[in-house]
Order: structure tokens, then C-alpha cells, then sequence
């Protein structure tokens, strides 16, 4: 059976608007909807529509030419989203040896849909492989080599 989505709260766009905006704010302190507009390279009209609903779930702090910045809420939310994406791009990079470039978009394609529970075995298997890097770059390289023969 299929498990419920209902651990999703928010849609894969306005997932991707909080983790732009937390970048921005990380580097800038807060953000302006051009900001968000030429990161995500989506029109204006695009930006104002997702800050209203995110405004709407108090998830950023925004008023229509003022700067945006991101509520506690939101902030926990953007950590997520960043979190996700990280395990997954680290376990692309790390144990399958995918170019860091493709990765990182398969990871953000791929960080809206992943369950908690896969997320939490896969960063509970980026930790057994860190903890036992003699027998996991073992293992590692042998994948390496089996994959190229399987070209």
C-alpha cells in the first residue's frame, strides 16, 4: 500500500520559493521579489502570486516593494527543504559518484517528493558509510567498477 503524502505541507514551487529566499537572506539579510524572480528565473508575476500564499501560511514576513524575510516557521521549513536536498545530493555525489552538476538538479527534482522515512534511512546510510570509510571505499570503488563494465 502506498503511503499518504500527507507529511507534504506545502507544494514542490513554494518549497522551492523558501529555500531561494533562505539563500538570499543567509547572504543579504532579506530579500526583494527581483531577488527571488532572477534566482529561481521565473517571472515577477510568478513571484508575487507564491509570496501571497506563503504570506498567507505566515511562513515569510512580506509586503508588495518591501524587503521579504522569512518567519520562524518558514525558516524551519527552508531548513528542511535544504536538508533533503542535501542528503540526497550527497548520496548521489558520495556513494554513486554522479557529477556534482547533475546531482545537485536530480536532488532538487527529487527533494520535494522523498518520505520521512526514506529520508531519515538514507541520512542513517550517509552516516554508516562516514563512520566506516575504510570498508565503504572499498565498496565504493568495486560499484565504480561494476558500473563501468555495465556500460
Amino acid at each position: 500500500m502506498a503511503q499518504s503524502k500527507t507529511w507534504r505541507k506545502l507544494s514542490s514551487s513554494l518549497e522551492d520559493y523558501l529555500e531561494a529566499l533562505f539563500h538570499i537572506v543567509a547572504v543579504k539579510r532579506a530579500a526583494k521579489a527581483k531577488d527571488l524572480a532572477s534566482r529561481l528565473k521565473v517571472k515577477a508575476a510568478s513571484v508575487t502570486g507564491a509570496l501571497h500564499l506563503l504570506a498567507a501560511k505566515k511562513l515569510i514576513n512580506y509586503a508588495p516593494y518591501d524587503v521579504i524575510t522569512l518567519t520562524p516557521k518558514g525558516e524551519e521549513m527552508a531548513r528542511d527543504v535544504i536538508r533533503r536536498h542535501s542528503a540526497l545530493k550527497d548520496f548521489f555525489v558520495k556513494v554513486l559518484k554522479i557529477p556534482e552538476s547533475e546531482a545537485d538538479e536530480s536532488a532538487c527534482r527529487m527533494e520535494h517528493g522523498i518520505s520521512p522515512v526514506i529520508l531519515k534511512r538514507l541520512v542513517q546510510f550517509m552516516g554508516f558509510v562516514e563512520h566506516n570509510p575504510s570498508q565503504s571505499k572499498a565498496w565504493i570503488e568495486k560499484f565504480e567498477v561494476f558500473c563501468g563494465k555495465k556500460k
